[in-house]
């Protein structure tokens, strides 16, 4: 099993894309990126923290390639806007991709350039990639947040 880790905005939205994915063997919401150790929900919301609202993916690599991820992450979301997705608003909701390891980091940035490229893009990309920081696992209400109120987006449509 792999590891990749990923920022796209609100963490429940995020979370419910990646666990559609064949070969995610598990996800976690979370905190990644500041400086404050053991943030809670309120830190992060505050804005004040550092930390981006984030998604831990764990991944059958035999299954599902990181590129096929990247490629999740790219139409899940904006990269272009800073700081914001959809209504939601603040560096909490930053687009960060997290490496692992040098082979992710390679792959990310050559990623980025090609949907900068070729991408339905007309901003710049402003999706930052990082090494990883230390992942801290959000409160349990937030974990699989759509599944467990029959939500199937941000917007509140149900199942």
């Amino acid at each position: 099993m792999e590891k990749a880790t990923f920022a796209a905005g609100c963490f429940w939205g995020v979370e419910a894309t990646f666990r559609e994915v064949e070969g995610v063997v598990e996800t976690a919401v979370g905190y990644s990126g500041g400086e404050l150790e053991n943030p809670t929900y309120q830190d992060v919301c505050s804005g004040e923290s550092g930390h981006a609202e984030a998604v831990l993916v764990v991944f059958d690599s035999e299954r599902v390639g990181y590129e096929r991820l990247l490629d999740v992450f790219w139409s899940g979301h904006d990269p272009t806007t800073r700081n914001r997705q959809g209504p939601d608003v603040g560096p909490q909701y930053r687009s960060v991709i997290f490496y692992h390891d040098d082979a992710q980091r390679v792959v990310a940035v050559a990623s980025k350039e090609r949907f900068q490229q070729a991408g339905p893009y007309r901003q710049p990309i402003v999706t930052e990639i990082l090494p990883v920081a230390t992942f801290y696992r959000a409160e349990e209400y937030h974990q699989r947040y759509f599944e467990k109120h029959g939500i199937t987006s941000c917007h509140g449509r149900l199942k």
